[in-house]
């Protein structure tokens, strides 16, 4: 049954990888295209598919609700949808409006990332290692949006009873993008006050 789910999935996110890379090759003009929107699409392609598959796998393997626990007392596999944002954030905004609304965002977001790679020229991997998670990401809950109306969240992290929302892998690209974002924000101005 797994293999059944993920085969689509697969095949259709391989499919754009694909689709991406042949772009590369055959850019106009024949020049080479930059390493930088090489890094971005082939990073973020790496997390839209893992972030598909493993959704997957928790459909297919786990109950709507259901609770399997990984290391006792501290980490779990959960099966939730959430209906908000990144920890359950406008979760309670009306249904057709709360999904409007995300797709939205994940728009601008799309929209904020090309900006960026357009008119950014310094050499930057933390910028671009960045942009290339938080598009993955952001595509992988994009998906779950349209698909379901809400974001399948299946990475339950707690101590005792004490447990931190439940998240999924797009999640962790997002939030480790944004740590790389500032990392990236900092060295720029530490380098422009350096060279003054």
């Amino acid at each position: 049954m797994l293999i059944t789910g993920i085969r689509p999935v697969y095949k259709g996110l391989t499919d754009i990888t694909a689709t991406c890379l042949k772009t590369i090759r055959n850019h106009k003009g024949r020049k080479s295209v930059p390493a930088k929107y090489k890094l971005v699409l082939v990073l973020s392609a790496v997390v839209l598919l893992l972030d598909q598959i493993t959704k997957i796998w928790i459909e297919s393997n786990l109950a709507l609700g259901e609770t399997r626990a990984v290391i006792p007392g501290f980490f779990n596999l959960v099966f939730v949808l959430n209906k908000g944002a990144a920890f359950g954030f406008l979760a309670d905004l009306e249904g057709a409006l709360r999904t409007y609304f995300f797709i939205g965002v994940t728009g601008l977001a799309v929209v904020l990332i090309i900006y960026l790679l357009r008119t950014v020229h310094r050499r930057d991997f933390y910028l671009f290692t960045a942009l290339g998670l938080i598009l993955g990401g952001a595509l992988g809950n994009l998906i779950d949006r349209i698909r379901l109306g809400m974001v399948i969240d299946f990475l339950d992290f707690h101590l005792g009873s004490h447990h931190w929302p439940a998240f999924n892998l797009a999640d962790v690209a997002i939030s480790v993008g944004a740590v790389l974002l500032i990392v990236s924000f900092y060295k720029k101005k530490r380098y422009a006050a350096d060279s003054d």
